[in-house]
């Protein structure tokens, strides 16, 4: 199933409205600027997305703003709720076209959570009962770690 396009992603230049210089060698400004092909699914005037190259599962897609932001925390709380929107827009259609049943939504943000490329992006992986993918295994709070975290989060 294929989506229709509001724009053409060469035609676009949002990147370009902001400091080349800092974001010359991102892929995904590059990819936005159409000078790296990507196999899109869905844009728009702020969002752009297109498939993962190295796939957690078929369909797994990666959702992104064409202005460059670093990760969630340096990005306009209206552009995340932009590229939220396009999430919700794509997730079901991506479930539908590859027969998935679920989906994790996935956010690295930072070097050491495993973000690889320095531009705000969500990953749209989908899932299939008994497809093998597992997430991280959590570990239980010491005693008193828990509201000690919560009072520093609260002051």
């Amino acid at each position: 199933m294929q989506l229709t396009l509001a724009v053409k992603c060469s035609e676009v230049m949002l990147c370009g409205k902001i400091n080349l210089n800092k974001n010359m060698d991102c892929i995904f400004c590059k990819i936005v600027r159409g000078e790296i092909p990507c196999a899109k699914v869905y844009e728009d005037n702020e969002v752009l997305a297109f498939l993962d190259i190295n796939p957690v599962n078929p369909g797994h897609t990666l959702v992104i703003t064409k202005e460059h932001f670093t990760n969630i925390t340096d990005t306009p709380e209206e552009k995340l709720n932009t590229i939220m929107s396009a999430v919700k827009k794509l997730s079901g259609k991506i479930m539908t076209a590859v027969g998935a049943s679920a989906f994790n939504l996935g956010v690295n943000n930072g070097e050491v959570a495993g973000q690889i490329v320095p531009h705000v992006h969500f990953h749209i992986m989908p899932r299939k009962e008994n497809d093998g993918k597992k997430l991280w295994h959590g570990t239980p709070y010491r005693e008193g770690e828990m509201e000690e975290i919560k009072n520093k989060i609260l002051s």
